[in-house]
């Protein structure tokens, strides 16, 4: 093996020997400040310039410059002195330190080990780490993807046969989280990289490019990132392409491109800069032993291996792995040969001689004859195979193979609270989609262990989600979480756009509603160089290459996206740059072979599949107030995680929202069975709620639902038909379906069950069907793929309906004059108070009515006609409060104690009977008449009118007129007439003359 020595870098020649020695000077602290013992001498070769002749401020270099409207700086000689090389690179307030080192001694390897380190830490944002240790940990994601954008261009620049390991380092000192510090970190390594002493054909510039409404913008905030359609990094050398990532929402080729030529402009801006710093300070570039290859010793093994290497790759039925075994055995052939003559020097470069050779083998054969190693023309894509829905039991999967290449795809749904929490210094604090990618030791037949996270899985699996992003609904269309798993079963090059085309039909089997199916190949480049200057003479582009062909190849040009534009894209190369109108030239080549794909898959499943089977998820959001979260939540989430173990399903708590997610509906109606009665939901007219009967009264029956709430189920609301015992329909432990249908004056609940049954019903009842309206502001995704908000909007439309259709109802039952309302007294007692009526002054007439205790005028307050029991103030009563004997609260005694026993009737003195049976048993049927007339009996005496005991358990109120008769006392009886119904159902009386 020759050695070759590295040029020396003329930069450092000229620098005045004093600068040098200062840079390795002594600390000291002089004036509180930290500097340099010097000397004014300009060597320093005696021990008495270690005396402090003087002291001078620590010196740094700095170069400032402006790109768009940022201003930058770099500065070196301040920070991490020993280093090869240190540069501090500076934007706003964000500060980025990157340092470079090289080993020592001379290398034994046939690669490069170039390691790029990139490390966000917590006190750059002024912040103590979250994690039990308080410190950090594992490299994050992205971490590893940042680092990525690092080694990407830097790694072609390296001289050939460097292969001494390299270890780059960036660090973020400080962050305001306005700038993404990745971009920084890139040009601060390609700076220090040309300080350092280690060989380097660099610099490069590093840049980033937006676009807002069709404008670009030069170094983006984080803010104009998230209202921008484009997300492009570019690195360059002064007239070529070293690397490009996007992140896009389907961006024309055409745009694209404009985007390209506008970032190489803004980039090389980066390079003077650097150049102007490494001739102030910049170290001589050290003599590096290059491990080369002799020719002598290449000439003789190509002899040996080429014709045999050429028949391997002229047979088009050769697959992977029938190939790879041809080429090994060629490989052993040649070994047995070297071993032979004794030839040490060959044995020792044979594997990279070897694939040298076919390197030339296959360029050549490409370029001059336009032939691929499988058969295929240029522009031609492998057999594609698509399959969706292979795994039923998953919320979404498909099969997608392209050559030998397979991946399979599978898509799993959760809650808002399974997202991902992102800890980075910028960008969202999580993310709802995540795709992750795997690439198992089986799927190029191997054997290895599965470690942690690992650089190539991540960079693949993001650029595949970056690809996705771009057609998935918004968040507040499709609140889900989620994660996309691709698992590599066979590999064969372009793995990750295999993922990006079976990532895409996997969501759509999951019935996610993604506008378009996204498909990505990758292009390939075989060129012709010029060996003295490295200028291309000759090149072929390839539409979807093979693994092989990637390795031999110069560059991999992964481009994802849509018919309508481009939504990712990934660059590597091997050479040192390539010129940017062959990367344009490759969009049109990427263009033709995505249509391809993209009708392929199309045929398969061309849209969001719609669910409703035993597997299709649910997810609903419900609100509630902080105080019912807690109650549901439990001691330290006892009660939660108890609910999600009993029927499998997730549950997300945020402020004032739950968010459950269900394997099918099944599963959420039973959590939703049990949230209702744990908390309840918010009530609203119309809504259906199940609960249990407490207990059962003449006039109704009391039930309690929705997390203990308890409401009136009135006797009246009961059936469509006419109901005589409340006992004959319902039972106290029984368990009933029924609609809110309003509130009283107090907010006391008004249930029916009538509402809920099938059969004749009002106008007002067909306007709510049969829906169940969840709580307010909810959502409801079921099936997936179906937006839930018609639904929505109808059950918020028959509840209007219904309200509006009671006000209709009460106006139409209005008499004409004033007549008989049905009135709790608390109504009564509001009514007078708002007309001013003095209720310890009412008239000669209305004092006769017995004043009642404390107990029972608090009971009395609190009864209400329809929702409470009611008071029977027979005259057998009055005369024993006359006499003094009983009091009301035994009144209340004995009626409740008559209400429970169901089947008997209410007692009454003679005086009570009506002089007409028919009529009161007509009353007690419920058939009451318009027109009829009948004796009633004075219940209670009020202010502004009569409680009237109406018969069979019926109540009402007659308002005075002006100038009628009021010397009413209780026991009285009245000739009444029946005028109209109320919107109740409940019969409005008036005075009727006795003829």
């Amino acid at each position: 093996m020759a050695s070759v020595t590295s040029k020396a870098n003329p930069l450092i020649s000229t620098l005045p020997h004093v600068l040098t020695w200062q840079r390795f000077g002594f600390r000291t602290i002089c004036s509180g400040r930290l500097g340099f013992a010097t000397s004014t001498l300009s060597s320093p070769s005696s021990d008495s310039e270690t005396h402090m002749a003087g002291t001078k401020i620590l010196e740094s270099f700095t170069e400032e410059f402006e790109i768009g409207s940022r201003k930058i700086t770099l500065e070196t000689g301040k920070i991490a002195r020993f280093a090869n090389g240190s540069v501090v690179l500076a934007m706003d307030e964000t500060k980025v330190l990157s340092t470079v080192a090289s080993a020592k001694g001379d290398s034994v390897r046939d690669f490069l080990p170039l390691t790029v380190d990139y490390q966000e830490k917590q006190f750059a944002q002024g912040l103590i780490p979250s994690s039990f240790m308080r410190r950090e940990g594992a490299p994050k994601e992205r971490e590893l993807l940042c680092g990525r954008i690092i080694d990407r261009p830097i790694r072609p620049l390296f001289p050939a046969g460097f292969y001494h390991e390299v270890q780059v380092m960036a660090s973020v000192l400080s962050s305001d989280g306005k700038q993404d510090p990745d971009v920084m970190a890139a040009n601060a390594t390609s700076a220090a990289l040309m300080l350092s002493d280690i060989p380097w054909g660099g610099p490069i510039g590093v840049i980033r490019i937006g676009r807002i409404c069709g404008q670009v913008v030069v170094n983006p905030s984080m803010d104009e990132l998230s209202l921008s359609d484009l997300n492009l990094v570019y690195a360059c050398t002064k007239d070529k392409t070293l690397m490009i990532d996007v992140q896009a929402r389907e961006i024309s080729e055409k745009d694209l491109e404009a985007a390209l030529r506008r970032a190489h402009l803004e980039a090389i801006k980066y390079l003077e800069p650097q150049v102007r710093l490494a001739g102030r300070i910049g170290k001589q570039k050290k003599e590096y032993k290059l491990s080369m290859v002799s020719e002598k010793t290449l000439e003789k093994i190509r002899n040996l291996a080429k014709e045999p290497i050429e028949a391997v790759f002229t047979d088009p039925s050769y697959g992977k792995f029938e190939r790879g075994e041809a080429l090994d055995k060629i490989t052993q052939d040649v070994k047995r040969t070297l071993e032979e003559e004794c030839d040490e020097e060959g044995l020792k470069v044979l594997s990279k001689t070897v694939d040298t050779v076919r390197k030339e083998v296959v360029r050549r054969r490409i370029i001059a004859e336009g032939l691929r190693v499988d058969g295929r023309r240029l522009d031609e894509v492998r057999p594609l195979y698509c399959e969706s829905g292979i795994l039923p039991v998953l919320h979404g999967s498909s099969l997608f193979s392209r050559g030998d290449t397979q991946v399979l795809c599978t898509v799993t749904l959760g809650a808002p609270g399974d997202a991902q929490q992102l800890d980075s210094l910028v960008g969202p604090s999580s993310k709802r989609f995540m795709l992750h990618y795997s690439f198992p030791p089986f799927c190029i037949n191997e054997v290895g262990k599965r470690g942690g996270l690992n650089r190539r899985e991540v960079g693949h699996g993001t650029l595949a989600e970056k690809a996705l992003l771009a057609v998935l609904p918004p968040e507040d269309d499709f609140p889900y979480t989620v994660r996309v798993n691709s698992e590599v079963m066979a590999s064969d090059g372009s793995t990750s756009m295999a993922t990006v085309c079976g990532g895409s039909m996997a969501l759509m089997d999951a019935g996610i509603p993604v506008r378009q199916h996204v498909a990505g190949l990758s292009v390939g480049l075989v060129s012709d160089s010029d060996p003295s200057t490295g200028e291309i003479k000759d090149y072929r582009i390839l539409t979807d290459i093979l693994g092989l062909e990637d390795h031999l190849g110069d560059m991999d040009f992964k481009i994802a996206g849509t018919r309508n534009g481009i939504t990712a894209i990934q660059l590597d190369i091997k050479p040192a740059g390539i010129p940017l109108d062959i990367i344009c030239e490759s969009l049109e080549h990427a263009l033709k072979g995505r249509q391809q794909i993209l009708e392929h898959m199309e045929r398969e499943i061309n849209a969001p599949r719609i669910q409703d089977d035993q597997y299709s998820p649910r997810l609903a959001t419900l609100k509630y107030s902080n105080d019912a979260l807690r109650r549901l939540i439990g001691p330290l989430g006892a009660l939660k995680r108890k609910i999600e173990e009993e029927t499998g399903a997730r549950m997300s708590v945020s402020d004032g929202t739950l968010t459950i997610v269900a394997k099918n509906q099944s599963v959420m109606e039973k959590v939703q069975e049990k949230v209702d009665f744990i908390i309840g939901r918010e009530i609203e007219v119309g809504g259906v709620y199940k609960g249990v009967v407490t207990s059962v009264k003449e006039y109704g029956a009391f039930v309690e639902f929705n997390g203990g709430q308890q409401g009136l189920l009135h006797i009246s609301e009961l059936s469509h038909e006419p109901v005589s015992r409340v006992s004959d329909v319902v039972s106290v432990g029984q368990q009933l379906s029924l609609m809110c249908i309003g509130r009283d004056v107090r907010g006391n609940i008004k249930l029916s069950l009538k509402s809920t049954l099938t059969g004749a019903r009002s106008k007002k009842d067909d306007s709510i069907g049969n829906s169940t309206p969840t709580s307010q502001s909810s959502n409801i995704w079921v099936p997936i793929g179906e937006v839930c908000k018609d639904q929505e909007k109808q059950d918020a439309g028959a509840r209007a309906e219904l309200l509006e259709s009671d006000e209709t109802a009460e106006q139409s039952s209005a008499p004409e004059t004033p007549a008989f309302l049905i009135r709790s007294a608390a109504e009564c007692d509001e009514e007078e108070r708002t007309t001013g009526v003095d209720l310890s002054s009412k008239t000669s007439n209305t004092s006769r009515t017995p004043k009642p205790d404390e107990k029972s005028k608090a009971l009395l307050e609190h009864t209400d006609i329809d929702s409470s029991p009611k008071l029977d103030l027979s005259s057998r009563n009055v005369n024993k409060l006359k006499k003094g004997k009983e009091s009301i609260a035994d009144l209340v005694s004995d009626y409740e104690g008559e209400d429970k026993n169901t089947s008997k009737a209410p007692r009454q003195s003679k005086n009570d009977l009506n002089k007409d049976s028919t009529v009161e048993t007509a009353i007690k049927a419920n058939k009451l008449k318009l027109g009829m007339k009948l004796v009633a009996k004075v219940h209670q005496i009020r202010a502004l009118g009569l409680v009237l005991d109406l018969g069979g358990g019926i109540r009402g109120m007659y308002r005075f007129e002006a100038g009628a008769k009021r010397d009413f006392e209780v026991g009285d009886h009245v000739l009444v007439k029946c005028t109209s119904f109320s919107s109740k159902g409940v019969p409005v009386m008036s005075l009727a003359e006795d003829k």
